[in-house]
């Protein structure tokens, strides 16, 4: 009996062993030093010339010169290249790829959830290292992508966008001239995770707590009318101040902040003054608003791309082509004000519609020079948008690491590019060819280098 208990013993001390020694191999190092890099680190305007940088695992360890690679390490020369951040793009839709209606109303969950999950790699490969996703289903998206299963960019999602009735995430036909709520029906667009229609304090309280539930980020409001909105005109403006105000409280609860969909320049001055801290679009707002903007340091995350085309380019219907028009009118205003107030501008897109769409992403970065330096468009992509996402706080998913920088203690998120940007910006508008290295946690996602 005593033998038998001393076998059963140390059977289970092998065991036990065994199972740690394989843990160890699991969590062994790794390391990888990039050697004779040109560096834009994200922040500064001069680069660091002949810097290697020792990455461990999926964080920068060491930056400076003649560096002495560990035993094992992925040795990369990049001589000649200019190495930066990974971009950080304020403002997708990855789950917008096809057309809007078929999409809440009709599309397989499956195939909706495929094609995002290709534009979500696409956009990784075009050197966007992280997004903010700010409206629809990609909370699944984000944890598949977390857990390896799935390559592509790290996402913050806003989750189920928060509008009025009539507002711009109500997407009931015009002709439906009855309430889905008071008619005992449910929205499919709240089922399948793409808005929550809130009316009312306790409504949009509710909303807010179920949207920070699910797993959100931050919150995104629609607060004016839209150019894509069926029953929003332009000129709208969406919630009282009493209603953000219940937003933005809940969302403070949470550790977190709220963005708005806001075109007129009421709806900007309202979410200000109610504390949301992110501008989404905002080309009507007066220079009262945008010095009030830049008062309360509020992020101005505005596109300029998406407004440097026809229409037709953008892919506008019958219904939202006049629309469109009236705010590309207005773009330039907006442009010209938020720079005259010094205002912090982010960098998105807002490209939705299909795939191909998405291919125009790296275009925002020329868009801009009218108004930008080459070096402020690219601080605007890398350490200002990482900026605007330590507003999430506690909600913020990826702490263990700073975002949008290339230094010590940063998550290695990188891109090797042939040439430098900084002098010439459209090197970044074809990724396929001038993009040489990808890296994101550590991980290397493109290697053309050789």
């Amino acid at each position: 009996m005593k033998n038998a208990m001393k076998h059963a013993i140390l059977g289970l001390l092998l065991l036990a062993v065994s199972f740690n020694s394989f843990g160890q191999d699991k969590e062994k190092t790794s390391y990888v030093l990039i050697t004779n890099a040109t560096v834009f680190d994200g922040v500064n305007e001069k680069l660091m010339e002949d810097t290697d940088i020792l990455i461990e695992n999926n964080l920068i360890k060491d930056i400076g010169k003649n560096l002495k690679a560990p035993k094992g390490a992925e040795v990369i020369d990049v001589t000649g290249k200019t190495l930066l951040p990974g971009f950080i793009d304020a403002h997708t839709h990855l789950a917008l790829h096809s057309e809007v209606d078929y999409l809440i109303y009709s599309a397989p969950e499956g195939y909706m959830g495929a094609k995002a999950a290709t534009n979500a790699t696409q956009m990784l490969m075009r050197g966007f290292t992280t997004v903010r996703d700010i409206g629809g289903p990609t909370i699944g998206l984000k944890m598949a992508i977390d857990e390896g299963a799935v390559i592509g960019p790290r996402i913050l999602p806003a989750g189920k966008m928060i509008s009025q009735s009539a507002g711009h995430g109500d997407f009931n036909a015009r002709q439906i001239n009855w309430s889905q709520y008071f008619a005992g029906q449910i929205d499919p667009a709240y089922i399948r995770g793409w808005t929550t229609i809130a009316d009312g304090i306790a409504e949009v309280q509710k909303a807010t707590r179920e949207t920070l539930r699910s797993g959100a980020s931050q919150i995104k409001i629609m607060g004016s009318g839209s150019i894509l909105g069926a029953h929003d005109p332009l000129d709208v403006t969406e919630y009282t101040i009493e209603e953000l105000k219940a937003i933005v409280k809940e969302a403070d609860k949470w550790g977190t902040y709220c963005g708005i969909h806001a075109y007129t320049s009421e709806s900007v001055m309202n979410a200000i003054n109610a504390g949301v801290q992110s501008i989404e679009h905002g080309l009507f707002a007066s220079e009262e608003a945008f010095k009030l903007m830049k008062e309360k340091d509020v992020f101005f995350s505005t596109q300029f791309m998406a407004f440097s085309s026809t229409p037709e380019e953008a892919g506008m219907n019958e219904v939202a082509a006049p629309k469109y028009l009236l705010a590309k009118e207005g773009a330039d205003n907006g442009y010209r004000l938020s720079k005259k107030v010094g205002v912090k501008m982010a960098f998105g897109t807002d490209l939705v519609g299909g795939l191909d769409m998405n291919t125009y992403q790296p275009q925002e970065f020329v868009a801009r020079l009218k108004y930008y330096t080459p070096y402020e468009i690219l601080v605007q992509a890398t350490s200002l948008n990482a900026e605007l996402l330590e507003r999430s706080g506690k909600r913020h998913p990826y702490q263990e690491g700073s975002l949008g920088v290339v230094k010590e203690g940063a998550y290695a998120d990188i891109v090797v590019v042939d040439g430098n940007p900084l002098k010439d910006l459209t090197l970044l508008v074809e990724p396929d060819k001038n993009i040489k290295l990808i890296m994101k946690d550590g991980k290397v996602y493109k290697n053309t280098l050789n």
